[in-house]
């Protein structure tokens, strides 16, 4: 029988984040990953904090956010804290007219006013788990089957650690691959030959050898990364930021592109910084001027 004096554990349905604590938890958050958390996610960020929580010992919410805020904790669990709220929806092939239309008019392009064969420079610039990275290794690889006139290498970025050790190892749910045409699969994935084995599948070494992965946060003042990149992905991004912190991302993205490079934007986003020295070329595709 348990002692009178031992300290009661809460259930889970039962503890909750205070107010005061999770306004901390989202001030935090938009002044590090420039995201917005309303009051309406705060039973979100409570969902995914409890495995947070409980890897760390921590009983509840209090002691957590006492933790962080008080014993200075915050500096060893801000890339985990991170990690934990940060949303990573993605999927093979998502908004696959983009795709096309890299395909057929931006690479097209490009290649008119560049050396022969040269390398053609594509950035995820929130790449979460790699779908978007890998679904453009795909369609690049599959065009270079049928010109064989340049090369290219993709660099995918994400504030989350996690996600980008995922997109590293390159292993997915078998039904997550449904969206990819089936020759490509035929071609692109392997799956597991284990008996029993979850179904799972993996990109093949050569895909996986285009595609570099790495740690990037965007409210950051710079990016330490080349300024003649030649199309940027950042889709579904920006409707978590503020207009200010849009406006300034996209201009240090856009700076970072050659002149006549592309950005793509989600369809759910207008174009960000209209004083920018871009023009729309098709829905949510902007090129340097």
């Amino acid at each position: 029988m348990p002692s009178l004096a031992q300290k009661p554990q809460p259930d889970d349905a039962d503890d909750h984040l205070s107010a005061l604590d999770f306004g901390r938890i989202a001030k935090l958050i938009e002044g590090e990953a420039g995201i917005k958390l309303p009051p309406g996610k705060r039973l979100m960020v409570e969902g995914r904090l409890r495995k947070r929580m409980r890897a760390l010992g921590q009983p509840d919410f209090a002691s957590y956010c006492s933790f962080l805020f008080k014993q200075g904790g915050l500096e060893r669990e801000l890339t985990h804290l991170i990690n934990a709220v940060t949303t990573n929806k993605t999927d093979f092939f998502r908004e696959a007219e983009h795709f096309d239309f890299l395909v057929e008019h931006m690479v097209p392009t490009l290649l008119k006013t560049r050396e022969r064969n040269p390398l053609l420079k594509i950035w995820s610039a929130a790449s979460s788990t790699g779908a978007e990275a890998y679904t453009l290794a795909m369609v690049l690889d599959d065009l270079q089957a049928r010109r064989s006139d340049f090369r290219f290498a993709i660099l995918g970025t994400d504030i989350s650690t996690a996600v980008l050790a995922q997109g590293r190892r390159a292993v997915y749910p078998a039904e997550m691959l449904a969206p990819v045409p089936p020759e490509m699969q035929a071609r692109y994935l392997m799956h597991a030959r284990r008996p029993g084995a979850r179904r799972e599948v993996r990109m093949v070494p050569e895909l996986r050898r285009q595609v570099r992965f790495t740690h990037l946060n965007l409210m950051d003042q710079t990016y330490p990364f080349d300024r003649d990149v030649d199309v940027i992905f950042l889709r579904n991004v920006l409707i978590y930021f503020e207009k200010a912190d849009q406006d300034a991302v996209v201009a240090r993205l856009v700076d970072h592109l050659r002149p006549g490079g592309y950005i793509v934007l989600g369809h759910s986003e207008s174009m960000i910084g209209t004083s920018l020295a871009v023009r729309q070329v098709a829905p949510a595709v902007f090129q340097k001027l």
